[in-house]
């Protein structure tokens, strides 16, 4: 019998049942041996010599590996198929005395029968250049985080942490802040022309006028247009029609399964992830003990397997048509600096259809489960082909377009719909999406003449979904870091969520502030994602990891040495007198600042713990419509905003939106501020005034 050690315990089941009784499966539960907490445990004149220690609580999982050993004939090491999970399999090598130039690893990209017994008749020595990039990664992030974390907590507040990927995902939400702070809107207008053929309406925009097309900018200049529209004519000028196709999308990578998931199924990253986890390592059946469904959930590849393709090209033949399945496989472009190291997320069987575990499955495992089956089906079919008519529409000196778009041929998208990134409220009116049929010469009869002022729009914050995207194309961080990197700035208090969307907190903002003044040389986009390439460098055994720490150390040390002796020490924030007296013990209360900003706590602290809400006097109030009294702006336990009556408890009434204090003259609930407008509480009453 030969034992088989894996990371996780919950695909041990799984694989036993492949294996079979002549192998033992063991799990080490993750890591075994990592650099020991309380020291920097790197040797900085030694070769960068680190100096590994057993886990405490994996002491005995690795004792009682070892028992069981000595009554097997060999043990193989079944970790992940990454870099991190070679790691993991070189450190169990040397706790459990096995020589690592020998066959002691197997690795599988799915937990299927198949695939399992393949890997069976091909073990392999470990693969010390994957190590090495992982252990060079590893060196690199501890050295960054035990020699610059201290400076921060000197420098601006305690129990502060930075990273070399952590700190620069950060900076990009930071960025992102500054650019919508510092933006300035500009005007513009959009003039639309609501025709009519028959018992046809349709939409066009104004395309150009006196023979030049134009932006309107401001009123003025719709007023000149308008003014030589009155008692136009509208004539069809010209027709164009084409046929334009829309390609299949590549099968999901770890980021575009993860942004897909928030998008489409709004699933975090970490709901995503561990959904993801149980579909790969496997789900109870009923009458077939754990199941497998997809291939391995790190990746940053798109290519398939020819088994997997020829898969997809049968199913896709035989349930959609021959219609549906291209002459050739659709074969997708694998960026240049992915690893490529498996396929791409994928079902390891179209048999199993997501409709057979709806009933079966966790609610977030089946959805994404659906998500990722159609995702690969889609990717192997045809085009989707659409008809698009263009109308030029003349009237006076103007020209208005009409553009139409049908689909003539579902293709892919009878499978699968591809995510629109519009925004909401910019999304194309899709009831006009297809124009009556129209001849060059027509007379078209005018409905309507709509002008409407815009401005322009800063960019969106980040979502979960947008930042992942955002590292994934900038070259920070790799498949595995995305969703634990997003996680732990959110857990440092260095953002916080508004809604779906990220937003920095003030310490964040100070954090990436003292990094940008004395670390800008390393703590950046570019840099980051040049020390990826070097990574795989050593990866690819072109260059020595050693080499690397090297090079980065003595640039960093420098930076260190002229923050700790220049940098600006933040003095701490004094408290601020109030004159509104404690409830509790009749001391004075002063403003702090918490977790969710400021409040007010009792100046005798730590004698009395007392807190009280803290009401900013330039912060927006409303009035109350129940009792007419001020209505106050208040946090909730999760720092959400809202609004209550300054008389509760007697008066209960609280609202998310700001209350004008009338009611609406409808339904009689209360009116409250959105924006520019005063609209109605009620749901289901339309009331609005400017």
């Amino acid at each position: 019998m030969k034992r088989v050690v894996i990371e996780s315990p919950g695909k041990r089941e799984t694989l036993q049942k492949y294996l079979g009784k002549d192998y033992l499966v063991v799990s080490s539960k993750g890591h075994v041996r990592d650099l020991p907490k309380n020291t920097l445990s790197v040797d900085l004149n030694n070769n960068y010599e680190p100096r590994y220690e057993i886990l405490p609580d994996k002491k005995s999982v690795i004792e009682d590996i070892k028992k069981k050993a000595e009554k097997c004939d060999g043990i193989l090491l079944a970790t992940d198929p990454d870099r991190e999970g070679e790691a993991i399999a070189w450190h169990l090598a040397y706790c459990l005395g096995i020589d690592p130039n020998s066959k002691c690893r197997i690795v599988f990209n799915e937990i299927s029968k198949s695939a399992v017994e393949k890997a069976l008749t091909c073990p392999r020595a470990i693969d010390l250049n994957l190590v090495d990039a992982q252990q060079a990664r590893r060196i690199l992030d501890r050295i960054m985080g035990y020699k610059l974390s201290p400076i921060l907590c000197k420098k601006i507040q305690p129990k502060l942490s930075a990273g070399r990927v952590q700190s620069v995902c950060l900076r990009l939400v930071v960025d992102r802040e500054k650019e919508i702070e510092n933006f300035k809107p500009e005007e513009y207008w959009n003039l639309s022309a609501m025709l009519k053929k028959g018992s046809s309406k349709f939409k066009s925009a104004l395309l150009s006028f006196k023979n030049k097309k134009i932006k309107l900018s401001n009123k003025g200049e719709v007023d000149e247009v308008l003014s030589n529209l009155k008692d136009a004519t509208y004539t069809v000028q010209d027709i164009k029609k084409s046929r334009t196709k829309s390609k299949a999308p590549a099968p999901f990578t770890t980021s575009t399964m993860q942004q897909d998931a928030l998008n489409k199924l709004n699933m975090s990253l970490k709901r995503t992830t561990s959904a993801a986890q149980q579909l790969y390592e496997g789900i109870d059946l009923p009458g077939e003990g754990k199941i497998a469904f997809i291939t391995y959930i790190r990746t940053d590849s798109v290519r398939i397997s020819d088994g997997a393709l020829d898969m997809a090209r049968e199913f896709i033949s035989s349930k959609y048509g021959k219609e549906y399945l291209p002459t050739k496989p659709n074969v997708f472009h694998v960026k240049e600096n992915a690893q490529d190291a498996h396929e791409a997320i994928r079902p390891i069987s179209l048999a199993r259809d997501p409709e057979s575990i709806k009933n079966i499955a966790p609610s977030d495992a089946y959805k994404l489960y659906k998500l990722i089956y159609e995702r690969f089906v889609a990717c192997q079919m045809s085009d989707a082909e659409y008809d698009n008519v263009t109308c030029e529409i003349k009237a006076n000196d103007c020209v208005f377009k009409a553009v139409g778009k049908t689909l003539n041929f579902a293709g892919w998208t009878s499978v699968y719909k591809a995510y629109d990134s519009a925004k909401e409220d910019e999304k194309e009116e899709k009831d006009n999406s297809k124009l009556p049929k129209m001849e060059v010469g027509d007379l078209l009869e005018l409905v309507e003449l709509k002008p409407e002022q815009k401005f322009t729009k800063p960019p969106v914050r980040y979502t979960e979904a947008s930042l992942v995207k955002a590292m994934e194309e900038k070259g920070i961080g790799r498949p595995a870091t995305y969703a634990p990197t997003v996680t732990t700035i959110a857990s440092r208090e260095y953002t916080s969520k508004d809604g779906k969307y990220i937003v920095p907190t003030e310490l964040g903002r100070s954090v990436t502030g003292f990094l940008e003044n004395y670390f800008n040389k390393m703590i950046n986009v570019k840099f980051t994602a040049y020390m990826e390439t070097k990574l795989d460098e050593v990866a690819e055994d072109e260059t020595k990891w050693q080499d690397v720490i090297d090079a980065f150390w003595k640039s960093f040390k420098e930076l260190l040495t002229n923050a700790n002796f220049n940098a600006y020490v933040s003095p701490k924030k004094e408290p601020i007198k109030t004159d509104i007296k404690c409830d509790k013990c009749g001391h004075d209360m002063v403003i702090r600042e918490g977790k969710f900003g400021k409040f007010l706590g009792c100046s005798n602290f730590p004698a009395c713990h007392n807190i009280m809400t803290y009401q900013d006097e330039t912060l927006p109030k409303g009035v109350c419509p129940e009792c007419g009294k001020e209505v106050v702006q208040r946090r909730s336990k999760k720092g959400k905003i809202f609004y209550s009556c300054s008389g509760y408890p007697d008066c209960k009434f609280m609202s998310w939106d700001i209350p004008t204090g009338e009611k609406c003259p409808e339904c009689k609930s209360a009116l409250i501020q959105k924006g520019k407008k005063v609209i109605c509480s009620n749901p289901n009453c339309k009331y609005v005034k400017e």
